[in-house]
């Protein structure tokens, strides 16, 4: 009954992970979010270049004058002005810094933007291999339960025939109850792996299929963790974004100093004035053109404040930064351990699963001639199934470290979800 009402309220479909990722990119808020921010963030290097650019503004104005004198005649007129002014900074130390600290806000802005771009690469790779692990679960556990279904009436005729007591009946019973159960949970969690799924890409998908019968992992490429977590340090997201940072802070303190700077500008207006008292009817043309200067005398000692604030928000930014280099360190380090236990894991339940089928067949031939009970071929059943479950968690998770490890040193893209794609058996 869920699935049939999941099935109504969104079309199932079968999407590969790299689809997954595009269908991600057009749907999900938090990529929407960076992309939005990024856009605005471009918009700051024209704020930033326009303090260097001239300024240009028109002032009119029609004033009406009615006024009495102890004359005879009264004074009664229309003024109207009309002024065109020009602005054009020559020494502004201050909009200098401000411009160059918008190229490094826009630069931080798209580094973080690739940010999301890798987070979401991970998300999307994480929700599409959770998905196949509960997939690959509910497989296991019905196949475990139609085994234990065949052993459930192989136990019953001996029991009719005497050759078994109804002790193996029950063994049996017991364990097709509890793999029933398992059935269950393992069909909720799948509908809910593929909701999360669903909530990122915005498409439920249909069943998938996991890795390839033939699928042989790599290890991670150079081999060396030290060179990976060099890599890290200088090339992670975070740490290419918070330098940026730093360095705008840096600058702050440049702008903050130079309260105390002169500044110089060149300066022209033209304009008319048509209606005087003494002329009502005269208009006045004027044109000029000069330099102005300003020198900062005191500023009630805001100047000298802003300065301390700005070296304090630099050393804050430069803590910052340290702490996002140690951060991706341990990120590549993480990531790199987990691929190469992941791979040793991978290996060693290999094994274990070989020696599991070859235990479960041992059990059921001496069950058959009657030295080996019930209850051992039910266990060697489910060590089979349950190794089996966890290889192919193995493989999903050793898959995800291999992109988290590129994600911590800067390189993860759609490439790296269209090689993953090849080691899948999409339907």
């Amino acid at each position: 009954m869920a699935c049939a009402f999941l099935g109504t309220a969104m079309h199932a479909q079968a999407l590969d992970l790299l689809q997954a990722y595009r269908d991600a990119q057009a749907y999900d808020s938090q990529f929407a979010s960076a992309r939005a921010t990024r856009e605005a963030s471009l918009e700051k290097s024209v704020q930033g270049r326009a303090g260097l650019l001239p300024q240009v503004g028109i002032n009119g104005g029609v004033s009406r004058i009615e006024g009495h004198s102890s004359q005879p005649a009264d004074i009664s007129y229309t003024s109207n002005t009309l002024q065109l002014q020009l602005q054009q900074p020559l020494y502004r130390p201050s909009n200098l810094a401000i411009y160059e600290q918008s190229k490094l806000q826009v630069a931080a802005s798209e580094t973080q933007y690739e940010q999301a771009r890798a987070d979401l690469t991970l998300r999307v790779a994480q929700a599409y291999f959770d998905v196949l692990t509960s997939q690959d679960a509910l497989v296991f556990i019905r196949a475990q339960k139609v085994a234990i279904t065949e052993q459930l009436e192989s136990a019953k005729r001996n029991f009719e025939v005497g050759t078994a007591t109804i002790t193996d009946t029950h063994e049996a019973q017991a364990r097709f109850d509890l793999a029933a159960a398992q059935e269950i949970a393992a069909l909720n969690d799948l509908e809910v792996k593929r909701n999360l799924l669903a909530q990122i890409t915005g498409k439920l998908p249909g069943e998938l299929t996991g890795l390839r019968s033939d699928v042989r992992l790599s290890p991670p490429e150079p081999p060396q963790i030290r060179q990976w977590v060099e890599s890290a340090e200088a090339g992670n997201f975070a740490v290419i974004a918070q330098a940026f940072i730093a360095e705008s802070a840096k600058l702050d303190i440049e702008r903050s100093r130079s309260g105390h700077k002169p500044t110089l500008d060149a300066v022209a207006s033209y304009g008319q004035n048509k209606g005087l008292a003494f002329a009502p009817q005269l208009t006045i043309t004027t044109a000029s053109i000069g330099v102005q200067l300003n020198l900062p005398v005191y500023s009630g000692g805001s100047t000298s404040s802003l300065i301390r604030q700005a070296m304090s928000s630099e050393e804050k930014a430069r803590a910052d930064l340290e702490t996002a280099r140690r951060n991706a360190a341990q990120a590549a380090r993480t990531a790199f351990l987990g691929v190469q236990n992941g791979l040793s894991q991978v290996k060693a339940l290999e094994a274990a699963e070989t020696s599991s089928k070859s235990a479960l067949e041992s059990n059921l031939l001496g069950y058959q001639v009657g030295v080996r009970i019930n209850i051992d071929v039910l266990n060697a059943q489910q060590q089979l199934y349950s190794t089996r479950r966890d290889l192919a968690k193995a493989r999903y998770e050793t898959l995800v470290n291999g992109l988290r490890l590129k994600a911590a040193v800067g390189t993860l893209g759609e490439a790296d979800l269209a090689e993953l794609d090849s080691l899948l058996d999409i339907r």
